[in-house]
């Protein structure tokens, strides 16, 4: 499961989701997860056309977005990417992200995207289900830098 379709096609409800900022990239990420806090931290310094926005999974925002598209937040594979208003999730997410960003995030993206689907997404699942135990846990909201905390929702 990496592409969930449009986010105007997924929930019968759209009146239950947030607003959501125009034209930007929508990030839905484990605000516990020191892996996703760094990756987060990583976004906001390469992300030269501030294009993108994140919202923890605890947050209402990231919650609701979770819900909309029917995905459980005690997942730990529940990483969600709105771009452009289509709905992803997984390596397909983090490649779409990662080709938005600056040198080398771009370049290993567009690399990343080359692999076939089964491997990445068997890599995504090995790293998703073991994180809290090979990088631990902080808070993703805890004493932001400024450049992260302006692209936070609901922080």
């Amino acid at each position: 499961m990496a592409r969930l379709g449009r986010i105007e096609e997924a929930g019968a409800d759209m009146s239950a989701l947030p607003a959501l900022p125009d034209g930007k990239i929508v990030l839905v990420m484990d605000g516990n997860c020191a892996l996703c806090s760094l990756g987060a931290r990583t976004i906001a310094r390469s992300d030269r056309d501030d294009v993108c926005r994140i919202a923890t999974v605890q947050s209402p925002t990231g919650r609701a977005l979770l819900k909309h598209f029917r995905l459980d937040p005690e997942d730990p594979w529940s990483w969600l990417a709105l771009v452009e208003g289509e709905a992803l999730t997984s390596s397909d997410a983090i490649i779409a992200v990662g080709k938005r960003l600056s040198l080398p995030w771009r370049a290993l993206a567009h690399v990343g995207s080359w692999l076939p689907r089964g491997p990445r997404e068997w890599a995504y699942r090995v790293v998703a289900r073991n994180r809290y135990a090979w990088f631990g846990r902080n808070d993703l909201c805890a004493i932001p830098d400024p450049r992260l905390r302006a692209r936070l929702i609901d922080s």
